[in-house]
């Protein structure tokens, strides 16, 4: 396994460096990394590269000119596998994955399953939501770890996420921590070339992953803790209908 994180980034000045830094302690050393700054206007560039050199590391930047999520993910999924990737793995700008979360999603990829043989192709893991950079309390991080667990029920009963044309049921995908092989990321067309005020390029990615294969599967224990400041500037009721459907339409998504 060739396995590359991605992470698109617009204007995360403030938190990139944190990510990339998370990633540059991993255990697991073994992992390539590509970077696509969606054409920031801060000094998100200039953290990349301060990190870069801090540690000594052979990662890739490139930069995307077309705003949008999807975009810039996008771009970066392919650049990885012109370089060799067997294995995509996307978190984002304003996350701190796991500390060993380089070495779980390599052991799902491998996890036989109820099939026999059957070993993923697609891996979801779990986000929680950071308590340092808004400030949040433990006990209000315990109440967005609920709400999270009962959009990830309520996917799975909504009826839009029914079908023949699926080979399998529902499964809620973030953005911020997934996985798949680049054979099927290629099959599948990739990451939608969107932005995040048109479309939810995750949620695009995991209803066409489930029109290709059954092969895909939750780990619990491929964790990244995400940042919460939509849901704390948004409230929760106005987030879930944000990221169920765009049913709440901020003006400004691009929150820093």
């Amino acid at each position: 396994m060739k396995l590359a994180v991605i992470i698109p980034a617009y204007n995360e000045e403030a938190t990139i460096a944190d990510t990339l830094r998370r990633l540059a302690h991993s255990p697991d050393r073994d992992f390539d990394v590509v970077i696509c700054d969606n054409a920031s206007t801060d000094g998100t560039r200039r953290a990349i590269d301060a990190v870069i050199a801090e540690h000594e590391l052979g990662w890739t930047v490139i930069t995307e000119t077309q705003k949008g999520t999807g975009a810039a993910a996008d771009s970066a999924a392919r650049e990885a596998i012109r370089r060799g990737a067997t294995h995509i793995a996307r978190t984002d700008a304003d996350c701190l994955p796991a500390h060993e979360w380089i070495q779980s999603i390599k052991r799902a990829f491998s996890t036989v399953g109820a099939r026999g043989s059957d070993t993923p192709h697609f891996v979801a893991g779990v986000s929680y939501p950071r308590t340092d950079d808004t400030g949040i309390s433990p006990g209000r991080a315990r109440v967005l770890t609920v709400v999270n667990e009962v959009a990830i029920w309520f996917g799975r009963i909504r009826p839009s996420n029914f079908g023949s044309r699926y080979r399998g049921p529902y499964m809620m995908t973030s953005g911020n921590n997934l996985a798949i092989t680049a054979e099927l990321y290629a099959a599948v067309g990739g990451f939608t070339r969107t932005a995040i005020e048109d479309v939810h390029e995750d949620r695009e990615l995991i209803q066409a992953v489930r029109r290709a294969t059954h092969r895909y599967r939750l780990h619990r224990d491929v964790v990244v803790y995400a940042s919460a400041r939509r849901i704390e500037q948004w409230g929760i009721v106005r987030s879930l209908l944000w990221y169920a459907g765009h049913y709440f339409r901020p003006e400004l998504v691009d929150l820093r």
